[in-house]
Protein backbone atom coordinates (compact mmCIF):
# COMPACT_ATOMS: atom_id res chain seq x y z
CA UNK A 1 0.00 0.00 0.00
CA UNK A 2 1.54 3.34 -0.80
CA UNK A 3 0.26 6.94 0.31
CA UNK A 4 0.65 10.00 -1.72
CA UNK A 5 -0.39 13.72 -1.61
CA UNK A 6 -2.15 14.78 -4.69
CA UNK A 7 -5.10 16.69 -6.45
CA UNK A 8 -7.72 15.28 -9.05
CA UNK A 9 -7.16 16.36 -12.61
CA UNK A 10 -9.74 13.46 -14.11
CA UNK A 11 -12.78 11.54 -12.87
CA UNK A 12 -14.75 8.75 -15.05
CA UNK A 13 -17.55 7.18 -14.42
CA UNK A 14 -17.17 3.44 -14.26
CA UNK A 15 -19.21 0.19 -13.99
CA UNK A 16 -22.24 1.25 -11.84
CA UNK A 17 -21.05 2.72 -8.82
CA UNK A 18 -17.18 3.15 -9.15
CA UNK A 19 -15.27 5.73 -10.58
CA UNK A 20 -11.63 6.15 -12.33
CA UNK A 21 -10.02 9.07 -10.69
CA UNK A 22 -6.54 10.31 -12.10
CA UNK A 23 -4.60 11.99 -9.49
CA UNK A 24 -1.33 14.07 -10.03
CA UNK A 25 0.44 13.60 -6.78
CA UNK A 26 3.63 14.79 -5.27
CA UNK A 27 5.29 11.79 -4.71
CA UNK A 28 4.06 9.50 -7.89
CA UNK A 29 3.57 11.83 -10.42
CA UNK A 30 0.27 11.41 -12.47
CA UNK A 31 -1.67 7.95 -11.21
CA UNK A 32 -4.82 6.36 -12.40
CA UNK A 33 -6.53 4.35 -9.94
CA UNK A 34 -10.48 2.98 -9.28
CA UNK A 35 -12.04 4.36 -6.75
CA UNK A 36 -14.87 1.86 -5.90
CA UNK A 37 -18.19 2.85 -4.60
CA UNK A 38 -16.95 6.15 -4.89
CA UNK A 39 -20.18 7.31 -7.14
CA UNK A 40 -22.97 6.32 -4.05
CA UNK A 41 -23.33 9.31 -1.88
CA UNK A 42 -22.82 7.55 1.44
CA UNK A 43 -19.08 6.16 0.38
CA UNK A 44 -16.04 7.12 2.33
CA UNK A 45 -14.45 7.82 -1.43
CA UNK A 46 -17.43 10.27 -2.90
CA UNK A 47 -16.09 13.25 -1.70
CA UNK A 48 -12.39 12.84 -1.52
CA UNK A 49 -12.70 12.04 -5.42
CA UNK A 50 -14.53 14.85 -6.84
CA UNK A 51 -12.28 17.14 -9.41
CA UNK A 52 -10.16 19.56 -7.66
CA UNK A 53 -9.59 18.04 -4.41
CA UNK A 54 -6.49 18.30 -2.93
CA UNK A 55 -6.01 15.08 -0.35
CA UNK A 56 -3.80 12.07 0.84
CA UNK A 57 -4.44 9.04 -0.78
CA UNK A 58 -4.15 5.49 0.12
CA UNK A 59 -4.23 2.90 -2.54
CA UNK A 60 -2.95 -0.18 -3.57
CA UNK A 61 -0.16 0.06 -6.94
CA UNK A 62 -0.69 -2.00 -9.79
CA UNK A 63 0.81 -1.98 -13.54
CA UNK A 64 -2.21 -0.85 -14.97
CA UNK A 65 -5.03 1.50 -12.54
CA UNK A 66 -4.54 1.14 -8.87
CA UNK A 67 -7.20 0.81 -6.69
CA UNK A 68 -7.65 3.62 -4.20
CA UNK A 69 -8.54 2.55 -0.71
CA UNK A 70 -8.56 5.40 1.38
CA UNK A 71 -8.37 9.51 1.26
CA UNK A 72 -8.64 12.62 3.07
CA UNK A 73 -9.75 15.85 1.44
CA UNK A 74 -7.38 18.92 2.47
CA UNK A 75 -8.75 21.23 0.80
CA UNK A 76 -11.68 21.17 -2.40
CA UNK A 77 -10.96 24.92 -3.39
CA UNK A 78 -15.08 25.57 -2.98
CA UNK A 79 -15.12 28.77 -4.84
CA UNK A 80 -13.91 27.01 -8.26
CA UNK A 81 -16.45 24.59 -7.01
CA UNK A 82 -19.30 26.95 -6.62
CA UNK A 83 -18.00 29.31 -9.96
CA UNK A 84 -18.34 28.03 -13.51
CA UNK A 85 -16.04 30.47 -14.33
CA UNK A 86 -13.07 29.75 -12.44
CA UNK A 87 -14.07 25.96 -12.60
CA UNK A 88 -13.44 26.44 -16.77
CA UNK A 89 -9.98 27.85 -15.94
CA UNK A 90 -9.41 25.16 -13.18
CA UNK A 91 -10.81 22.49 -15.94
CA UNK A 92 -7.91 23.46 -18.53
CA UNK A 93 -5.07 23.40 -16.19
CA UNK A 94 -5.83 20.02 -15.42
CA UNK A 95 -6.69 18.83 -18.91
CA UNK A 96 -3.25 20.89 -20.11
CA UNK A 97 -1.10 19.12 -17.10
CA UNK A 98 -2.90 15.21 -17.87
CA UNK A 99 -1.90 15.74 -21.47
CA UNK A 100 1.43 17.38 -21.35
CA UNK A 101 2.18 14.05 -18.83
CA UNK A 102 3.11 10.60 -18.77
CA UNK A 103 2.30 8.19 -16.03
CA UNK A 104 4.35 7.47 -12.76
CA UNK A 105 6.89 10.06 -13.59
CA UNK A 106 6.98 12.21 -10.42
CA UNK A 107 7.94 15.95 -10.92
CA UNK A 108 7.58 17.70 -7.38
CA UNK A 109 8.17 21.02 -8.73
CA UNK A 110 5.51 21.23 -11.71
CA UNK A 111 2.98 19.53 -8.34
CA UNK A 112 3.89 22.28 -7.01
CA UNK A 113 3.20 24.65 -9.35
CA UNK A 114 0.18 23.34 -10.56
CA UNK A 115 -0.85 23.45 -6.35
CA UNK A 116 -0.34 27.25 -6.49
CA UNK A 117 -2.16 27.77 -9.99
CA UNK A 118 -5.42 26.12 -8.54
CA UNK A 119 -4.62 27.57 -5.29
CA UNK A 120 -4.21 31.00 -6.53
CA UNK A 121 -7.23 30.55 -9.25
CA UNK A 122 -9.44 29.96 -5.83
CA UNK A 123 -8.24 32.80 -4.20
CA UNK A 124 -9.10 34.69 -6.71
CA UNK A 125 -6.53 36.35 -8.38
CA UNK A 126 -6.87 36.81 -12.33
CA UNK A 127 -7.68 33.04 -13.63
CA UNK A 128 -6.79 34.42 -17.01
CA UNK A 129 -3.39 35.28 -16.10
CA UNK A 130 -2.44 32.60 -13.88
CA UNK A 131 -3.82 29.71 -16.75
CA UNK A 132 -1.33 31.89 -19.47
CA UNK A 133 1.36 31.96 -16.53
CA UNK A 134 0.70 28.01 -16.12
CA UNK A 135 0.94 27.50 -20.56
CA UNK A 136 4.21 29.32 -20.36
CA UNK A 137 5.76 27.15 -17.60
CA UNK A 138 4.27 24.00 -19.88
CA UNK A 139 6.17 24.59 -22.53
CA UNK A 140 9.13 23.15 -20.88
CA UNK A 141 7.44 19.93 -20.26
CA UNK A 142 6.14 19.33 -23.11
CA UNK A 143 10.02 19.77 -25.06
CA UNK A 144 9.35 23.30 -26.10
CA UNK A 145 11.33 25.68 -25.76
CA UNK A 146 10.72 29.32 -27.10
CA UNK A 147 13.82 31.86 -27.17
CA UNK A 148 12.45 35.08 -24.85
CA UNK A 149 15.48 36.49 -23.53
CA UNK A 150 16.59 37.87 -27.13
CA UNK A 151 15.70 38.02 -30.58
CA UNK A 152 15.20 33.92 -31.75
CA UNK A 153 17.11 35.10 -35.07
CA UNK A 154 19.94 37.14 -34.85
CA UNK A 155 19.98 37.16 -30.71
CA UNK A 156 20.12 40.77 -30.48
CA UNK A 157 19.13 41.89 -26.62
CA UNK A 158 17.77 45.46 -27.11
CA UNK A 159 14.88 46.97 -29.73
CA UNK A 160 11.69 46.61 -30.49
CA UNK A 161 10.62 42.84 -30.13
CA UNK A 162 7.36 40.92 -32.09
CA UNK A 163 6.85 37.14 -31.69
CA UNK A 164 7.06 34.91 -34.18
CA UNK A 165 5.86 31.09 -33.68
CA UNK A 166 7.95 31.08 -36.95
CA UNK A 167 11.30 31.35 -35.43
CA UNK A 168 10.21 29.78 -32.25
CA UNK A 169 10.31 33.06 -29.85
CA UNK A 170 10.62 36.52 -30.39
CA UNK A 171 12.44 38.86 -32.79
CA UNK A 172 13.55 42.21 -33.07
CA UNK A 173 12.91 44.77 -35.08
CA UNK A 174 15.85 44.29 -37.38
CA UNK A 175 14.63 40.60 -38.37
CA UNK A 176 10.71 41.68 -39.00
CA UNK A 177 10.90 41.25 -42.56
CA UNK A 178 11.82 37.65 -42.08
CA UNK A 179 8.94 36.98 -40.68
CA UNK A 180 5.84 39.04 -42.04
CA UNK A 181 3.27 36.61 -40.24
CA UNK A 182 4.80 37.27 -37.29
CA UNK A 183 2.33 38.98 -34.01
CA UNK A 184 3.04 42.13 -33.35
CA UNK A 185 3.02 43.18 -30.00
CA UNK A 186 3.09 45.93 -27.49
CA UNK A 187 6.31 46.64 -25.30
CA UNK A 188 4.22 45.52 -22.47
CA UNK A 189 2.94 42.08 -23.72
CA UNK A 190 6.06 40.71 -24.68
CA UNK A 191 7.34 42.13 -21.32
CA UNK A 192 4.69 39.69 -19.55
CA UNK A 193 5.41 36.82 -22.15
CA UNK A 194 8.70 36.83 -20.88
CA UNK A 195 7.90 37.48 -17.29
CA UNK A 196 5.87 34.52 -17.24
CA UNK A 197 8.37 31.98 -19.20
CA UNK A 198 10.61 32.84 -16.04
CA UNK A 199 8.33 33.69 -13.23
CA UNK A 200 8.51 31.95 -10.02
CA UNK A 201 5.17 31.83 -8.54
CA UNK A 202 5.52 32.11 -4.80
CA UNK A 203 6.81 35.57 -5.44
CA UNK A 204 2.84 36.40 -7.02
CA UNK A 205 1.43 39.40 -5.60
CA UNK A 206 -1.51 41.49 -6.71
CA UNK A 207 -2.06 40.99 -10.40
CA UNK A 208 -3.21 44.02 -12.81
CA UNK A 209 -2.88 43.49 -16.48
CA UNK A 210 -5.47 45.73 -18.98
CA UNK A 211 -7.25 43.35 -20.77
CA UNK A 212 -6.02 44.35 -24.22
CA UNK A 213 -2.64 43.32 -23.18
CA UNK A 214 -3.86 39.72 -21.66
CA UNK A 215 -5.42 39.02 -25.08
CA UNK A 216 -2.34 40.21 -26.88
CA UNK A 217 -0.37 37.55 -24.77
CA UNK A 218 -2.95 35.24 -25.19
CA UNK A 219 -2.94 35.44 -28.93
CA UNK A 220 0.66 34.82 -28.86
CA UNK A 221 0.32 31.50 -26.59
CA UNK A 222 -2.34 30.15 -28.91
CA UNK A 223 -0.48 31.01 -31.98
CA UNK A 224 2.61 28.85 -30.57
CA UNK A 225 0.50 26.31 -29.02
CA UNK A 226 -1.26 25.33 -32.25
CA UNK A 227 2.05 25.67 -34.34
CA UNK A 228 4.34 23.28 -31.86
CA UNK A 229 2.30 21.10 -29.08
CA UNK A 230 -0.06 18.82 -31.14
CA UNK A 231 -2.78 19.23 -28.22
CA UNK A 232 -6.27 20.06 -28.92
CA UNK A 233 -7.96 20.59 -25.70
CA UNK A 234 -12.18 20.83 -25.25
CA UNK A 235 -11.24 22.60 -21.96
CA UNK A 236 -9.64 25.37 -23.93
CA UNK A 237 -12.11 25.76 -26.71
CA UNK A 238 -14.91 26.29 -23.95
CA UNK A 239 -12.53 29.02 -22.43
CA UNK A 240 -12.35 30.42 -26.11
CA UNK A 241 -16.03 30.59 -26.46
CA UNK A 242 -16.53 31.51 -22.86
CA UNK A 243 -16.39 35.53 -23.21
CA UNK A 244 -19.58 35.46 -25.90
CA UNK A 245 -21.79 33.96 -22.82
CA UNK A 246 -19.68 35.56 -19.92
CA UNK A 247 -21.30 38.90 -22.28
CA UNK A 248 -24.79 37.13 -22.43
CA UNK A 249 -25.17 36.48 -18.50
CA UNK A 250 -24.60 40.04 -17.78
CA UNK A 251 -26.75 41.35 -20.12
CA UNK A 252 -29.88 38.35 -20.75
CA UNK A 253 -31.34 40.76 -23.50
CA UNK A 254 -28.60 40.70 -25.82
CA UNK A 255 -29.33 37.57 -27.53
CA UNK A 256 -33.54 38.72 -27.97
CA UNK A 257 -31.67 41.92 -29.54
CA UNK A 258 -29.85 40.17 -31.38
CA UNK A 259 -32.53 37.65 -32.89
Amino acid sequence: MEKCEGIVIRTTNYRESDKIVVIYSKEYGKIGLVARGAKKTKSRLAAVTQLFTNGVFTFYPNRGLGTLQQGEAITSFSSIQTDIFLTAYATYACELLDKATEEQQANGPLYNLFYQIIHHIDEGYDPQVLTQIFEMKMLSVLGLYPTMDRCAICGQTEGRFDFSAYANGIVCHRCFERDKYRLHMTEKSVKLMRLFYIFQLDRLGNIDVKQETKEEVQRAIDTYYEQYSGLYLKSKKFLNNMKNWDELLKDPTKKEDDD
